[in-house]
């Protein structure tokens, strides 16, 4: 089992820059992968989104060009889970990110807070 964390990411997105340059400057040690050419599978996402503790709502990307054109507010609301898993799997960059996880624990976005109290545990713990 690998104590190193997963950041789906996309290189352009300026959010994603901010969470690796904040695991960076903490000398946390992480994979990356690109969101739009790798998304995470199905079963990895429901993993991801049990782990986070955060309604699969939020792991929508919906300030993104691929949400507004595929209409996805509207179409959410009558969506089961296994619905909106499936649109996330099949489209990365639908995918709220940087999605940040390991073997216990999962974050979706990027906050300076969000990152200290998940995540600055790994610095201490190394």
């Amino acid at each position: 089992m690998s104590d190193v964390l997963t950041m789906y990411s996309y290189p352009p997105c300026g959010t994603c820059r901010k969470a690796k340059k904040w695991l960076d400057e903490h000398d946390i040690s992480y994979q990356i992968i690109n969101i739009a050419e790798q998304p995470p599978n199905r079963a990895l996402l429901a993993q991801i989104i049990k782990k986070s503790g955060t309604p699969i709502g939020k792991f929508f990307n919906t300030s993104g060009k691929h949400y507004r054109e595929g209409d996805y507010k509207n179409k959410r609301k009558d969506a089961s889970e296994e619905q909106l898993l499936e649109w996330l799997e099949a489209d990365g960059m639908l995918i709220k990110r940087p999605l940040v996880f390991d073997e216990q624990k999962a974050t979706v976005g990027f906050s300076e807070n969000m990152f200290e109290k998940e995540w600055l545990e790994k610095v201490k713990n190394a």
